[in-house]
């Protein structure tokens, strides 16, 4: 049996990814998976099983449905995939910067934070130390 005779049911994968089949179609509306149809049912093959994966993959890397479908289509057309591999350094260069960005951001929020919680517990035990040197 070749590999591209291998085909898959829409709960299949998504047993198999542990999403729901509406994500599955939903993904297929994007334009990121094209199964074939046999009247109503979906077939899925090897290649959008392979999408689904990278497509789930970019989305918990912080990817859009647009920077992925935009790596799909560079792929298919240039199969050699250097612009896809340019494409993406591009974009997990400004993910990185993005995140570093993000991770400077909660760092100043939560010093921010601690000192707002140092304030509030100073002005706490103050407020308790008048209250019993007032005999309150």
């Amino acid at each position: 049996m070749s590999n591209k005779s291998i085909t898959y049911s829409i709960s299949e994968l998504a047993k198999e990814f542990d999403i729901t089949t509406r994500s599955i179609r939903f993904y297929e509306d994007q334009g990121l998976i094209t199964p074939e149809r046999k009247g109503q049912t979906r077939v899925y093959n090897r290649q959008d099983r392979v999408r689904l994966k990278l497509t789930l993959r970019g989305k918990r890397l912080g990817f859009t449905l647009a920077e992925v479908r935009k790596l799909f289509d560079l792929y298919d057309a240039d199969k050699s995939s250097v612009t896809q591999l340019h494409t993406m350094l591009d974009l997990i260069f400004e993910k990185k910067s993005a995140l570093e960005q993000q991770m400077e951001d909660i760092k100043v929020v939560l010093m921010e934070l601690t000192s707002a919680e140092t304030r509030c517990r100073a002005a706490l035990t103050d407020i308790q130390d008048k209250k019993k040197a007032s005999g309150s």
